[in-house]
């Protein structure tokens, strides 16, 4: 068994057919389906079932795919640090992100990233758990994740770093005939800007699906009593900022959505009490890619730089 094999296996995984895995490979068909079988000689498992005309992943084929991801990495990273070595800065950063922390602190690392690095690539896939995160690095199929969660993640042996603490805010639809100092004491950055739970009675509120932190807030005011209405219940989080600006409702988010949404015209107040979405960078334990590790160090930096409590406490 050598690392050719196994990157072929794992395109045939990604594609569930010889044919396109072999496109996707540039070699010919039966090259693939010959290491393929070599493989499964080797092992003396077979990998795949062949169903018709298709292909099915077999119980042994599914215990591989984590390994063989684990294998394929370690390979780029040796290979990218002898590149290194010699002086080349190219390189990629392959990252899993969940929504809000993929809007902030994101897009300030990546800009940050890409100036001190600006031969470096990075590829930034989403997920919508925390737990969907862990497993995207655990398997392979990420190095790095960012993720947010009421308290600290079960990693399950993968390395994690505190980034910061994102309060809940309320995002509200623009006022529009309201008088300019009335519209101010909706700034997120003025003391007023806050609401109690109490007073979303009346609200129609727009939530995601069951299972984040925001949902289970307005789950909780809901079941204290307070007269609100959830109206629209949506699937992906990046549809809630367009539906609160067209005066559909309001939504609870992270406040790393603040400055998206106040620049597009929404009141953002902050919740009291005070509910926390805690951000951090996981990662596998043994060694990264260059890419992976100057991507790290410009999480350190930019703790050191924010003060980040969470920071420190890693530090």
């Amino acid at each position: 068994m050598d690392v050719r094999q196994l990157t072929y296996f794992l395109a045939v995984v990604e594609t569930m057919n010889f044919g396109r895995a072999a496109e996707q490979l540039y070699i010919a068909q039966p090259s693939l389906s010959q290491a393929i079988g070599t493989l499964e000689r080797e092992l003396g498992v077979p990998l795949f079932h062949r169903v018709g005309r298709g292909i099915v992943l077999s119980d042994a084929g599914a215990q591989l795919i984590e390994p063989a991801r684990q294998v394929v990495r370690d390979l780029e990273a040796a290979q990218a640090a002898a590149r290194s070595a010699r002086g080349l800065t190219r390189g990629r950063v392959e990252l899993i992100a969940m929504p809000s922390p993929g809007m902030e602190p994101l897009s300030t690392l990546i800009r940050d990233f890409t100036v001190a690095h600006p031969a470096m690539t990075v590829t930034a896939d989403a997920a919508f758990t925390p737990e969907e995160v862990v497993q995207a690095v655990k398997a392979g199929r990420s190095e790095l994740g960012l993720l947010g969660a009421a308290s600290p993640p079960h990693t399950g042996g993968l390395q994690a770093m505190p980034i910061e603490d994102q309060p809940l805010v309320l995002l509200s639809p623009p006022e529009d005939d309201a008088p300019p100092e009335r519209r101010e004491r909706g700034r997120v950055d003025e003391p007023a800007a806050t609401v109690v739970r109490q007073e979303l009675a009346g609200a129609r509120l727009i939530v995601s699906k069951r299972g984040s932190l925001m949902r289970r807030l307005v789950d909780d005011v809901l079941a204290s009593g307070v007269d609100a209405q959830v109206v629209v219940e949506v699937e992906h989080r990046t549809s809630i900022l367009p539906m609160v600006l067209a005066g559909v409702g309001h939504a609870v988010l992270p406040s790393s959505w603040t400055t998206l949404a106040q620049r597009s015209g929404a009141r953002v107040r902050r919740l009291e009490p005070a509910v926390l979405l805690r951000i951090a960078l996981v990662s596998r334990t043994g060694s990264l890619t260059p890419a992976a590790q100057a991507f790290v160090a410009c999480v350190e930096d930019y703790l050191v730089g924010t003060g980040s409590a969470a920071g420190s406490e890693h530090r």
